[in-house]
């Protein structure tokens, strides 16, 4: 999990407040330029004085870690000396070749290292993370909002080691959280068995374009019922007449459900470009992905019939056409035309009934 730090240096009154939240829910850190400031703070939470300006402290007060700007490295050297049982690391404001550089050198060296990027760009951050590949120490970035935290978290596939935010009211903090701690469970995945599979007339089906390159166990989960789904597998795999995309699943008629994370639900013709979707791997492992498109034409469909080990029915209706492939045990690739009663396929049983998308305990019966 991404580590979550919290400045407090201009809080006002505020202050306190966000202290208590941050403790109350368990974040990291929180940062002060006052050692007083962090007085009252327990040690279940790290107490990060951060020295921007000089001259340095004479005391550090409860500080664990003590972060001191880069310019200020002579008069750090002689505070280490001073609190020999204290951690110390390094903030650099990077705006030009200089200090993108120092940046460099700091994590390489720093235990901790705190970076602040002027620019709204990107690169400096990437060029950082890359310098640091094989360093130990944790990299923490200044981040305005929650949501320039889940951009850096997402940096050259894995970000930094914790984003630092200071928030303007009370509950920002665990939006900061919920946003950077977000990670995709695995989901257990059942063997179905195909009981039958039958053409189902005319009808509009969903191909889900993703932002991302599927891999070729990869998929989503859909069905027309909100507790059994069945894994279609994205179009990873040759054909003889077109191209790969790798980026697409031939997904199902656009009444049918998929998953937009490990809970919630939505209805194929819901998604659009920005929505988001769990893709699924074959051994269950999940991450959710950015939907670029969605195409919804009229085509020819096929109504495909399982069982849960339970004896519990499922169904998926797909375009009636071999290309459109699902996934049987062990990654399998079957084509869905080919199917015949008896044969074994992944699916997912979700264990609630579903209001707008949401879980909910319900009587609910779907046929």
């Amino acid at each position: 999990m991404k580590q979550c730090w919290i400045d407090v240096r201009a809080a006002g009154a505020l202050r306190a407040a966000l202290c208590e939240e941050s403790v109350h829910l368990g974040l990291h850190a929180v940062v002060a330029s006052d050692p007083a400031h962090l007085a009252p703070l327990p040690p279940t939470i790290r107490r990060v004085l951060l020295c921007t300006d000089g001259p340095l402290p004479d005391d550090i007060g409860a500080a664990d870690l003590v972060v001191v700007d880069h310019r200020l490295r002579a008069g750090a050297g002689a505070l280490r000396e001073r609190f020999p049982d204290c951690r110390f690391g390094t903030y650099v404001e990077v705006s030009d070749p200089a200090t993108l550089q120092e940046a460099c050198d700091a994590v390489r060296r720093e235990e901790c290292t705190v970076l602040w990027f002027r620019d709204p760009t990107n690169i400096p951050l990437e060029i950082v993370l890359a310098a640091a590949a094989d360093a130990d120490g944790l990299i923490v970035t200044v981040v305005a909002d929650v949501d320039e935290a889940k951009v850096h978290t997402g940096v050259l596939e894995h970000g930094p080691g914790g984003v630092m935010v200071a928030p303007s009211a009370p509950g920002e903090a665990g939006r900061l959280r919920d946003a950077v701690g977000e990670q995709s469970p695995d989901l257990p995945l059942v063997v179905l068995t195909v009981s039958g599979v039958s053409h189902a007339g005319m009808g509009e089906r969903a191909c889900v374009d993703t932002c991302t390159y599927l891999r070729q166990d990869e998929g989503i989960l859909v069905g027309s019922r909100a507790k059994g789904m069945v894994l279609c597998v994205s179009e990873t795999h040759p054909l003889p007449y077109m191209p790969t995309r790798p980026f697409r699943v031939n997904a199902g008629a656009i009444m049918s459900y998929t998953l937009t994370d490990h809970r919630r639900t939505r209805y194929l013709s819901e998604l659009g470009a920005g929505s988001t979707v769990l893709a699924v791997s074959a051994d269950g492992r999940t991450r959710r992905v950015t939907v670029g498109r969605v195409k919804i034409e009229t085509r020819p469909l096929l109504s495909i019939d399982a069982r849960t080990p339970a004896g519990e029915q499922v169904n998926l209706i797909v375009q009636d056409d071999w290309h459109v492939r699902i996934l049987g045990p062990g990654g399998a690739v079957l084509n869905s035309t080919h199917l015949r009663a008896g044969d074994q396929i992944l699916g997912h049983l979700p264990s609630a009934e579903r209001h707008v998308g949401y879980p909910i305990d319900e009587l609910c019966y779907e046929q």
